[in-house]
């Protein structure tokens, strides 16, 4: 089984305060994109939101579950270590909210691609990493998180079976690697709106 795990719960900082999951782009919001590609590609999905106010945000959206922080303010690993708790599957994709252009070939590609490691790791070079659009084996995390101290998702994914797959590879699939695209600020949601993000 397939699992999908939006991480949601941040602070949204960067964006002015505004929740980056309500930005929209061609009359959808960004969860909406996510959750519909998410549909094709997994076989339950469940979003980790900070808090109960933020999880009401998401009760109208049918099939999915929501769930929040355990471990309350540990960033990106405590939404992950709340997401495997709640999470049927065995392999988990796991992604950032801010990313509306996911692809599912690309997911297709990098369940494929898990059979031998704990992650399948997406990245740019030896230093740029996209751990939050990256497929996990549930079994390896749930190691990790029982004795784990660092909050940091580099040291997590050098601590379990990673495979490292340059987003070169991809461009047969998605030739301008779309799917990597993530919207931080409210000039770069502006960008996109106008059509001069790409």
């Amino acid at each position: 089984m397939k699992t999908g795990i939006i991480l949601a719960g941040g602070e949204a900082r960067r964006a002015g305060g505004r929740e980056k999951y309500l930005f929209s782009y061609k009359g959808e919001t960004f969860i909406q994109r996510l959750i519909s590609t998410l549909r094709e590609s997994v076989d339950e999905i469940i979003i980790v939101a900070r808090d109960e106010n933020q999880c009401r945000r998401f009760e109208d959206i049918p099939n999915i579950t929501v769930v929040t922080d355990i471990r309350k303010g540990t960033g990106p690993v405590g939404g992950l270590h709340a997401g495997i708790n709640a999470s049927r599957g065995e392999i988990l994709f796991v992604v950032a909210c801010d990313m509306p252009f996911v692809s599912k070939e690309v997911i297709k590609r990098l369940f494929e691609m898990a059979d031998e490691s704990d992650a399948v790791i997406p990245c740019w070079n030896n230093d740029m990493l996209e751990p939050l659009h990256a497929v996990y084996k549930k079994e390896a995390l749930e190691e990790y998180m029982k004795s784990h101290k660092s909050l940091s998702m580099r040291e997590m994914i050098r601590s379990i079976r990673s495979c490292y797959l340059n987003v070169e590879s991809l461009k047969d699939i998605d030739p301008r690697l779309r799917t990597f695209t993530n919207i931080n600020h409210l000039e770069e949601l502006e960008k996109l709106e106008n059509g001069e993000f790409f």
